[in-house]
């Protein structure tokens, strides 16, 4: 497919609305790549429904998809349905979790399917209102579930759809550390007006980023919209807002607290306090990570010095 080139927007114009042509442009290439180079991953084929929609959303957050596979197919088979995992301990959740990280998104995902059970027999809400209600739920999963399970019009804004737009639209090379309000308006002034076409210029966009705009060692040759690039027809200037956030995991409390529920993870009966301290060599970061475990209900302590998942 071959559009005219069209002129770049830098940072100080307004961005186009939905029916002008750098905005159709953008959407009629990036969902015809996306129609030929989407990945078949199972929360979007259509036995995936919303409840595998949602599961998947949940540990996608900060997580690749290479690690998530694995365990989304043993949770969905698991618990095909919300009313499955409700019925079992928060603590169980913990357990499948498995080494996918930020353990409390698998509390949440407890808590979202206990609430979906009691408020709404069983079957994840269709409107965007009930979704954003449910426990653990922000602004970006409402949307994604409400986009990618159901088809509706709602801006997505992960962080790869945050870089896209990013270096295409405003002509600069990562997004603030922090979504800020100026990206939710130029989300929503790019999304097409037509509700299924939203949804897939929804999950096109977040494909771009994640498979050839990426963060480091970005593919413009094989960019859709690299014609229309605002970032590379300037010639791809550097960074130069806040230093980007690093992700650090050796010696820090994450990783203590990744050990000690490892332990507990394994063991199907109470862990008495001896055991945990042997995961761990320095005595007050060890407490501390204990400390935090406890705190955000991912382990319960019992009497004598015993811990275990969370069973309420």
């Amino acid at each position: 497919m071959t559009a005219p080139t069209l002129p770049p927007h830098s940072s100080t114009t307004a961005p186009d609305a939905p029916g002008t042509p750098l905005a159709e442009t953008l959407h009629s290439l990036v969902i015809s790549w996306f129609d030929d180079n989407a990945r078949d991953l199972p929360w979007r084929r259509p036995d995936a429904g919303a409840w595998g929609v949602m599961v998947s959303e949940f540990m996608l957050q900060q997580t690749p998809v290479s690690r998530v596979l694995p365990v989304y197919e043993q949770w969905l088979k698991r618990w095909p349905r919300p009313a499955d995992l409700a019925k079992e301990a928060p603590g169980e959740a913990v357990r499948a979790w498995g080494r996918l990280g930020y353990p409390r998104r698998a509390l949440r995902l407890h808590g979202a399917a206990v609430a979906i059970t009691e408020r709404h027999g069983g079957d994840v809400p269709t409107e965007h209102a009930q979704l954003l209600a449910l426990p653990g739920i922000g602004e970006y999963t409402a949307a994604a579930v409400a986009s990618f399970a159901y088809g509706q019009r709602h801006a997505v804004l992960d962080t790869n759809v945050r870089r896209v737009l990013a270096r295409a639209v405003t002509g600069v090379q990562y997004p603030p550390n922090a979504t800020t309000a100026a990206e939710r308006r130029l989300a929503r002034t790019l999304l097409p007006e037509d509700a299924p076409t939203a949804a897939r210029w929804a999950a096109a966009s977040m494909e771009l980023g994640a498979l050839v705009c990426t963060a480091k060692n970005e593919a413009c040759h094989r960019c859709p919209i690299a014609a229309h690039c605002a970032w590379r027809l300037a010639g791809k200037p550097e960074h130069d807002g806040p230093p980007r956030r690093g992700q650090t995991y050796a010696g820090t409390d994450r990783q203590v607290r990744g050990k000690l529920l490892a332990v507990l993870r394994e063991a199907h009966t109470p862990v008495p306090q001896a055991v945990l301290d042997r995961v761990w060599h320095e005595p007050v970061q060890r407490a501390r990570a204990l400390d935090g475990l406890v705190a955000d209900g991912l382990v319960e302590p019992l009497p004598g010095g015993m811990y275990r998942l969370p069973l309420t």
